[in-house]
């Protein structure tokens, strides 16, 4: 796998979405018949398409309608809803911002202390329309924020950085002790985000019930070009999900991966899946839902950071509701509306009855996928092309 990049340096190479492609199987099953459920601490879920914690993404409206759909909408607890009683108008200035003020704004809007009266407030909202309620919050604050969260009545807890480790070194404050957070907690503890096989296991042996994959790959994230740290989410995918069933094998305990970021279009998601995904968090996809607090803007967890920001705000527009975005009608013809249909399709097409079928799709290396036979389009940019 590891080739010289220079004298006596090697390096391993990775693959991205777009150098892959799925081989269609040799019996085929009706998409209406297959089985798209996944399960996390036992509890089954009915869309395996999680909404990313991010502010342009999921408030409480959004989170209510995505679990009366069947998904699952993670709430950042460090953003805009817990800062301020009425985030609309904070919004509203963000999104009307120059874009070279973008950053600027963005990381004076989230210097307002967060309020936990706010955490409490916004999860119990959440509770109260009978659905599913995921917040998220970094490793520095899990411990409190974890705490508020438990005793509202969250479901799941997510403890997301750029990087996590369960060995993290530092002399200027006390290290978050995954392991026995995991332990204490009554609720399921989600752990992300990592891309390596080792790292993953290692999560899993702390308790994680969860693990998310991706280090950059979001479309408003800037890590890889800001620290030059990342992997390809196809490569990252796959050693995350040969540590889960290494540990499954191990302890027969099931610890599902959910790959986080990259994925912009069904057929993306579709690639994440087969390449041994349980479930998949996306955010642009929704942040253009009309329901999206973003009004068609879409920027990153580490945008705000006062020192070295991650991350930048995009503009996705507004294309749909969260429902034709999930389940079509698609009014789209570049595959970003229906990401269920196309699940089902794809799923179909390579005759897999579920997701843990699905995983062993046969994978192809097919750099030119999304070029070949698609002139037209690129020229007109319309379909791929766009």
């Amino acid at each position: 796998m590891s080739e010289y990049i220079g004298i006596k340096r090697k390096a391993r190479r990775c693959y991205g979405f777009d150098e892959i492609a799925l081989a269609p199987g040799r019996v085929t099953i009706n998409p209406a018949e297959v089985d798209t459920t996944w399960k996390i601490d036992g509890k089954k879920f009915n869309v395996p398409i999680l909404a990313a914690a991010m502010d342009g993404v999921v408030d409480v409206k959004f989170a209510i309608a995505m679990g009366k759909l069947g998904g699952i909408a993670v709430l950042n607890l460090e953003g805009v809803q817990t800062r301020y009683e009425d985030p609309d108008e904070v919004l509203e200035q963000l999104v009307r911002a120059d874009p070279e003020k973008a950053t600027e704004i963005i990381q004076s809007i989230y210097t307002k202390p967060i309020q936990e009266k706010l955490i409490e407030k916004r999860i119990r909202q959440i509770k109260d329309a009978d659905v599913p309620a995921a917040v998220s919050a970094i490793p520095q604050r899990a411990e409190r924020f974890g705490k508020i969260a438990q005793e509202s009545g969250a479901d799941i807890f997510v403890i997301q950085s750029t990087v996590s480790t369960v060995k993290h070194i530092s002399k200027e404050y006390q290290a978050l002790d995954i392991k026995r957070f995991a332990k204490s907690s009554k609720i399921p503890v989600i752990v992300g985000n990592c891309v390596g096989y080792e790292v993953a296991y290692e999560l899993m042996v702390a308790g994680a019930a969860g693990i998310l994959v991706g280090i950059g790959p979001g479309a408003a994230c800037t890590t890889r070009g800001v620290l030059g740290i990342g992997v390809p989410q196809v490569t990252a995918t796959v050693d995350c999900a040969a540590a889960r069933d290494a540990f499954f094998k191990k302890t027969k305990k099931y610890i599902p991966i959910i790959t986080d970021g990259g994925m912009r279009t069904g057929g993306d998601i579709c690639k994440a899946f087969a390449c041994g995904s349980d479930a998949v968090m996306v955010g642009s996809a929704f942040a253009r839902a009309i329901e999206a607090p973003g009004r068609g803007y879409h920027w990153g967890m580490a945008t705000p950071h006062a020192n070295l920001p991650r991350g930048t705000r995009i503009h996705v527009g507004t294309t749909g509701t969260l429902e034709e975005i999930l389940f079509g009608p698609a009014r789209f013809d570049d595959g970003s509306q229906n990401l269920m249909g196309a699940l089902q399709t794809s799923m179909g097409s390579v005759g897999a009855s579920s997701i843990k079928e699905f995983q062993k799709t046969e994978i192809i290396i097919a750099p030119s996928i999304k070029t070949e036979g698609k002139i037209f389009q690129q020229v007109q940019r319309v379909g791929m092309g766009k």
